[in-house]
């Protein structure tokens, strides 16, 4: 049978696709662009959006597992609905969808309450999912890395409490993983996965390890909501900076702290350490 992967061309869709073929599995990917499916050979490509409700039938005929990810757009909630009611229908029994950690905590931020809304709705209508619940992804950090080299500061507002940060590429495989095992099984029960990194990072913790990396002082210049907003509307609609703002008002407030054993739990999976947010900040600076 056939695994469905939404969200394909992504950070984290791409790697999926890649680790699910190095797994033998037969991968058809949902994109709205065919000329951007740049995907192993044997990916077969379904052209579609998760509005488009016919393409999305189209997309699902002979599918048996689902990877569900749609990214933070104003219409995301509509889209995991519409995507599960169709799942539902063609008789989909196997799904695994991409939410967010502390997404039950964070109801005032838009994307996180909307993603808590599908994990009810994956409840709700009876199907059976792996809810993967990652921390905040280290790859957002390429947005920031001219200014922490050209102005000396580590601009993102993480606050003093922590943040686990985690590697696409981890979650792709960690996502594959779970594909893999709920296809090659009878439809199993809904399980939650908090997904972090290995170090839970702190403003002050993350521009040190960036004065490491570029050799001279990075400094954590603190929280300026209103300025980190009004930054944000350069590149993204006014609603998304209000709700990255939202967000890092709760990074401050509350923190994102991975619970006892997530690490283990991970690791145990992949078989492997989880990359470390040095490396990563290494691996961008150069």
């Amino acid at each position: 049978m056939t695994i469905l992967v939404t969200g394909a061309t992504g950070n984290v869709g791409r790697n999926v696709v890649d680790q699910l073929v190095q797994r033998g599995a037969d991968v058809r990917a949902l994109v709205r662009d065919p000329a951007k499916a740049n995907f192993p050979d044997g990916v077969e490509i379904a052209q579609g959006d998760l509005l488009d409700v016919d393409s999305l039938r189209a997309a699902m005929s002979g599918v048996s597992t689902l990877f569900l990810l749609n990214g933070v757009v104003a219409d995301e909630f509509t889209q995991a609905l519409v995507t599960l009611q169709v799942a539902r229908e063609a008789g989909i029994e196997r799904i695994v969808y991409l939410s967010v950690i502390h997404a039950d905590l964070y109801v005032n931020v838009p994307h996180f309450a909307g993603k808590f809304g599908v994990e009810r709705m994956i409840e709700a209508m009876g199907l059976n999912a792996t809810i993967l619940r990652p921390a905040y992804f280290m790859d957002n950090e390429v947005t920031i890395k001219d200014a922490i080299a050209g102005y000396g500061i580590y601009p993102m507002p993480l606050g003093a409490k922590g943040i686990p940060m985690i590697d696409a590429r981890d979650i792709g495989e960690i996502a594959a993983i779970e594909l893999i095992r709920r296809e090659n099984a009878d439809p199993l029960p809904t399980t939650r996965i908090n997904l972090v990194g290995p170090d839970t990072l702190t403003g002050e913790s993350a521009a040190a390890i960036w004065s490491q990396v570029l050799g001279r002082e990075i400094a954590y210049p603190g929280e300026d909501f209103a300025g980190f907003e009004q930054n944000l509307r350069q590149f993204m609609p006014s609603w998304m900076a209000l709700d990255m703002r939202l967000m890092a008002e709760r990074f401050v407030s509350d923190g994102m702290v991975p619970e006892a054993g997530d690490v283990d739990r991970l690791e145990d999976l992949l078989g492997r350490p989880l990359r470390r947010y040095r490396d990563y900040a290494a691996q961008i600076a150069g």
